[in-house]
């Protein structure tokens, strides 16, 4: 089954909810732990035992894991694992982006069969070209993953790029859109590949029925609510995949206290969205 099927289905059995693991210092000092690898391993078990019954994907962000080295890359590939185990997909955020060999063997090491890496999708930069990540949609679909594509994201320095006008009056952005729809076109329910759009963006006048997931970060503590995402995605809304983070993981380290946070967004999103 594709990601895009699978994702679908997983979406329609537990919501909308994306939430992310992010264990940077300053909230595993809200959580009463050491900033180092034991406390890296106490509250990625504690949010994975947490969340993962919960939430359709699970985002690990990578670079907090990586900065503690391989140790860190060891609790990252076990968060992955338990994740799936638990029922959710998990999207590992790297957002990685690069040309030839070298897009090649990031695809390998987030989709191969023998990676200890191997995830359900990840998130990818298209800013060298969107022709320089084909390698990866190309082994993200051969093993049924899936990827999230920057497009219109909510930093202040995005629109510098994304926001730019291409020869032909189209955004930058709004051509990653139209490269997303082409590659999707077909696909039944969902297309494989997705966009990343922020959920507190000002009206964009995109078109964002281009027949794939969209990860919409922002939500919660950001600012984001149900009403922004109807009002910036529009038909397309039905689609989108609510991603929330800090709002949620402050609750913790209860963990039946993290479970309602999560609840209580996925129930809003849900009703909101359809």
């Amino acid at each position: 089954m594709t990601f895009g099927a699978r994702l679908y289905r997983t979406k329609q059995a537990r919501g909308p909810l994306c939430v992310g693991i992010d264990p940077h210092a300053s909230l595993l000092r809200e959580w009463g732990l050491d900033d180092n690898v034991a406390g890296l391993e106490q509250f990625a078990r504690i949010a994975v035992e947490a969340l993962a019954p919960e939430a359709s994907l699970i985002k690990p962000q990578s670079a907090f894991f990586e900065r503690f080295g391989s140790r860190g890359i060891a609790v990252l590939e076990q968060v992955c694992d338990d994740a799936r185990a638990a029922g959710a997909m998990v999207l590992l955020d790297v957002k990685r982006g690069d040309i030839g060999s070298t897009s090649q063997a990031y695809a390998d090491a987030y989709f191969g069969a023998t990676s200890t890496l191997a995830v359900d999708a990840i998130t990818v930069s298209p800013y060298l070209g969107f022709g320089s990540i084909q390698p990866m949609i190309d082994t993200a679909l051969a093993n049924n993953a899936g990827l999230f594509v920057l497009a219109m994201t909510s930093n202040p320095e995005g629109p510098q790029f994304q926001m730019a006008r291409t020869g032909s009056g189209r955004t930058v952005a709004g051509t990653v859109l139209d490269s997303l729809a082409a590659a999707n076109a077909g696909c039944v329910p969902l297309g494989s590949l997705g966009a990343v759009v922020g959920a507190t963006l000002a009206d964009t006048g995109e078109d964002f029925a281009f027949n794939g997931p969209i990860l919409a970060p922002g939500v919660g503590a950001q600012g984001g609510t149900p009403a922004d995402v109807r009002r910036i995605f529009g038909s397309a809304a039905s689609n989108v995949l609510p991603s929330s983070s800090r709002d949620i993981l402050r609750a913790g380290p209860d963990v039946a206290a993290l479970r309602e946070a999560a609840r209580r967004v996925n129930g809003e999103f849900a009703e909101a969205l359809g």
